[in-house]
């Protein structure tokens, strides 16, 4: 199975000057999973951090959707799986709709640096690839 990709995996696959960015791209160029939210905050990274231009951030989802196909939507079942989580698991709101995204997906890794490596929800297991 695929594993899920947290927008942070996709936003050091760029950053040509982070130490974690052959971890990141080998990950993406793996293929992956991604939901709607993850290129969502990719783009607002992109725009917001990395100032570039929207040729250069759609050039970048373009890659992702053909590498991360298909990509999830988020639909009401999602939203409602990621309160759950959130108040069960005390996620945030955002953690908790890509750990829904990624159940959904049937995924048996989450692959991020922003939740604690190991832990688990259900048969999804969170790993950090840049530890």
């Amino acid at each position: 199975m695929k594993p899920f990709l947290d927008t942070n995996v996709l936003v050091y696959s760029v950053l040509s000057d982070d130490p974690r960015r052959e971890r990141a791209e080998a990950a993406l160029l793996a293929g992956g999973v991604v939901s709607v939210q993850v290129m969502n905050e990719f783009a607002n990274v992109a725009r917001r951090k990395l100032a570039w231009e929207w040729p250069a951030v759609e050039a970048a989802l373009d890659l992702v959707e053909r590498q991360c196909r298909p990509v999830r939507p988020l639909s009401l079942a999602t939203h409602r799986t990621a309160i759950g989580l959130s108040r069960d698991h005390g996620l945030s709101i955002y953690d908790g709709l890509i750990v829904a995204a990624a159940l959904e997906a049937g995924c048996d890794r989450l692959l991020t640096e922003d939740l604690q490596a190991g832990r688990s929800f259900g048969a999804l297991v969170v790993t950090n690839p840049f530890a």
